[in-house]
């Protein structure tokens, strides 16, 4: 062994601890309000169906339904690619993984609806059925990963029905067994920042009613109005309502429809690529990034029925902007009816598998320092590892092939996705 050579230096050691001892407040407040992605699944969409239309079978129906409009308006691989524009390359693996994806998991996250897509007559009923059909589902694995309820808004005018609601379902969830890990709620039309402290105070009593532990419950936060956007002060109102969330907030769902009407957009106009939904779900997109709290994309409202013809449109149409989405980084949207599922996966697929291969490429190479024609740091790898993640997740990847390109198993990417605070600060050498 060498001697190990001496550098000379000119500050004391009290300089870097005297700096280090004044940031530390900054440091505690980076890993509160930063603490990074949760690194658990994320869904690729979300289903809404009315409370009133809710039933043991919601599930397993619209998976049904997807595949039957896809045997009737793209019965293979190559109709299926003339509708969409894929590859011969992608056309195959695409099509075969949407008809297993629509038999095995036809649903990802399922929202029983009991605001705007709520026309029952009994909520009460409705809300206690929701409960036991949700626990059930749970109980005999028929469930999707995720699944929970969309309750009325804090408003006054709809406040106390959105209370009992809520509270109403909770207790059956209870009642039946507990709530289930998949548990997801979502807090609609939020325009203030004290609807959001007023449902982290609704929920902390219910944790304390019930016996459960503190911060067992969150929610999602619907971003549907201008002024969760923008407040009457000028601030980026959404970031204010994460931190008044208290760490409870899980995702920031954007309302194609109300966000549109609010702005004075006709009804033509409403998509979900109109400029004014790009800056929403820009500003919606940093006010998250590194919070923890996910963003979801809105929805599409023509629906793929009719003719064949009026099918293709509207799968074109419902392809395109899930890709489009994709590609801005929102990986998760709505889906309103069962037509959509089959390009829904179809634009996931094709977009996990058309950049697998250099994915995987690019990380094996930093995983094993080789190099390439890429220099990619530790930031860079991260979202290497998330994508192949994600792909593997949605079951547009297998682990075995993922694996095979580049050499890691499931618990190096979780690593690599999800490193800490420190390591991204390094470059690969």
């Amino acid at each position: 062994m060498g001697q190990q050579e001496k550098v000379a230096m000119s500050l004391a050691g009290a300089v870097s601890e005297g700096i280090s001892a004044s940031l530390a407040p900054v440091d505690a407040e980076l890993a509160r309000r930063y603490p990074g992605d949760p690194g658990t699944r994320q869904p690729v969409h979300t289903v809404y169906v009315p409370g009133d239309v809710f039933a043991a079978d919601t599930i397993g129906s619209w998976g049904e339904a997807a595949l039957a409009a896809l045997d009737e308006h793209a019965p293979d691989a190559a109709s299926l690619a003339a509708v969409l524009g894929l590859s011969d390359e992608l056309a195959g693996p695409v099509h075969d993984r949407v008809r297993a994806k629509l038999e095995r998991e036809p649903v990802e996250d399922l929202r029983v609806d009991f605001e705007d897509g709520y026309s029952g007559r009994d909520e009460d009923a409705d809300a206690a059925r929701a409960a036991r059909l949700i626990s059930q589902a749970y109980e005999n694995r028929t469930a999707a990963p995720y699944m929970g309820i969309r309750m009325k808004c804090m408003e006054a005018a709809v406040r106390d029905r959105g209370i009992r609601t809520l509270d109403i379902f909770l207790t059956g969830l209870m009642e039946a067994g507990g709530l289930p890990d998949g548990l997801v709620l979502t807090l609609p039309k939020v325009t203030y920042t004290e609807q959001v402290t007023a449902m982290v105070r609704l929920v902390e009593e219910f944790e304390k009613a019930r016996g459960l532990d503190a911060g067992r419950i969150g929610f999602e936060i619907q971003i549907e109005t201008s002024q969760s956007i923008l407040a009457a002060d000028g601030t980026a109102t959404v970031a204010r309502m994460i931190d008044a969330a208290e760490g409870r907030a899980t995702g920031l769902h954007y309302g194609t429809f109300d966000y549109s009407a609010c702005l004075g957009v006709s009804a033509a106009y409403q998509a979900s690529d109109h400029p004014a939904a790009d800056h929403a779900k820009a500003v919606m997109q940093v006010a998250a990034a590194g919070t923890g709290v996910r963003v979801c994309d809105g929805s599409t409202n023509v629906l793929p029925v009719g003719t064949t013809e009026k099918v293709h449109d509207a799968w074109r149409l419902h392809y395109g902007l899930t890709r489009r989405a994709l590609a801005r980084a929102y990986y998760q949207g709505w889906d309103m009816h069962p037509g959509h599922l089959p390009t829904r996966y179809a634009a996931v697929f094709a977009f996990y598998r058309e950049g697998f291969e250099k994915a995987a490429a690019r990380l094996a190479a930093y995983a094993g320092h080789a190099g390439g024609d890429v220099m990619d740091e530790p930031a860079t790898a991260k979202a290497l590892s998330s994508y192949l993640l994600r792909g593997i997740d949605c079951g547009a990847l297998d682990t075995a092939e993922v694996a095979r390109l580049t050499g890691l198993t499931r618990a190096d990417l979780d690593g690599f996705a999800s490193p800490r605070r420190g390591d991204l600060t390094t470059t690969a050498q």
